[in-house]
């Protein structure tokens, strides 16, 4: 299987603009899977509008942003940039600059990007201020390191649309020559947390710590950004799966940092960070299981306490009976805040509802007006809620 993306290159003089059309898997002979060539070439008229990622040309007008958090990457942010540009020419490419003390922003900023700047620390809380800043239909999320393949973005961004669906996450595929990009911990921790999550769900991608995702603006403007570092790849996805929003994975060549730029992991002080994140994971999202299994933990302890005779010696009567209370009571605890957590799970999945999708195509025709005898529909205005002698009025 090959990765494969759409091109779209425009000539200049009124020619007419061509454009080359890869399908998604390629067969072993160069064909694609319908028979046909796998580099199909399409002539389009000179005046034939462009399409942002393959998209038919009522579907034009598409806003894209390509999201790109940095700090120190002045040996890669500009080719980045440059990639993304080639990639998907109708977008606008934003890069957050944190507090980097090369010349990572002046670079991304020749490059032709909008470049911001955060001061506080913490990829998390730059995702926080570039959702929070940047309105689009679609967004692309990547860091700024080169060693994503921009190429896939157009795939990426016509499965979140055509599918409508709110999350696309770039699975990374190490290739022969991509050397030692995918290091031996964080794939272990990636597999840990990974399998840790979807044990808690039922369900999540398999490569859940990927930095190269395709966003839906329905999902950007619901999601909290509680995470400061590094885990906001795990709260991106452990989101997306609370409230039930549909995802999808895409295969994308994943390949090592060039030698000028270094990597912010730390193996094993994220290792533990991750180890944290899981037992976090489990006490807000799956509370009787967590109160649930220290409270048995305790209840067995005390019982083994009570039976045995060394168990007699070290403690009295009284206090093993008061680690049977305290065993009761956790699992209370997990009884309510599992109750607690319904409600939150509900709420968030009422303000996703409240954000109304972008309009993707200019209706063909005037719609439909109601007849003039018709009676007007009865509508609730917001300020009602504020005002208790605001009633409900027909407009």
């Amino acid at each position: 299987m090959v990765l494969a993306n759409d091109m779209v290159a425009v000539a200049g003089g009124g020619a007419a603009r061509r454009a080359r059309v890869r399908t998604t898997d390629v067969g072993p002979e160069g064909e694609a899977p319908d028979g046909g060539p796998a580099d199909a070439v399409a002539d389009e008229p000179a005046d034939a509008p462009v399409r942002p990622f393959g998209l038919e040309p009522d579907e034009r007008g598409i806003d894209v942003a390509v999201l790109i958090p940095c700090r120190n990457e002045a040996a890669t942010v500009a080719d980045v940039v440059r990639d993304f540009r080639a990639a998907i020419p109708t977008a606008t490419i934003f890069v957050y600059d944190n507090n980097s003390t090369d010349r990572t922003a002046e670079l991304a900023a020749e490059a032709g990007a909008v470049v911001r700047h955060v001061s506080t620390p913490g990829k998390g809380n730059v995702v926080r201020r570039m959702f929070g800043e940047v309105d689009a239909t679609y967004y692309v999320i990547v860091d700024g390191d080169d060693t994503y393949d921009a190429a896939s973005a157009p795939t990426m961004l016509r499965r979140l649309h055509q599918h409508q669906i709110d999350m696309v996450v770039g699975r990374r595929v190490e290739s022969a020559s991509s050397g030692d990009a995918y290091r031996r911990g964080h794939r272990l921790g990636n597999r840990v947390l990974t399998g840790s999550v979807r044990s808690l769900f039922g369900t999540g991608p398999t490569d859940m710590l990927s930095g190269y995702r395709a966003l839906s603006r329905r999902y950007v403007k619901s999601f909290p950004a509680t995470s400061a570092g590094f885990e906001t790849e795990t709260e991106m996805t452990v989101h997306a799966l609370d409230i039930n929003l549909s995802f999808d994975e895409v295969a994308t060549p994943y390949r090592e940092r060039p030698d000028e730029s270094t990597s912010k992991l730390r193996t094993i002080p994220d290792g533990y960070r991750i180890l944290k994140l899981i037992l976090l994971l489990c006490k807000d999202y799956r509370p009787l299981l967590f109160f649930g299994t220290l409270g048995m933990i305790v209840a067995v302890l005390a019982a083994a306490l009570a039976v045995f005779p060394w168990g007699q010696a070290v403690i009295t009567p009284t206090q093993d009976w008061l680690c049977v209370a305290a065993a009761v009571v956790l699992l209370g605890s997990g009884i309510v805040l599992g109750s607690l957590r319904r409600s939150r799970q509900e709420l968030k999945r009422m303000i996703y509802l409240s954000i109304a999708p972008q309009s993707l195509a200019a209706p063909t025709s005037e719609p439909s007006k109601p007849p003039a005898s018709a009676p007007a529909s009865p509508t609730i205005d917001l300020r009602s809620l504020e005002d208790p002698d605001f009633a409900v009025r027909a407009v």
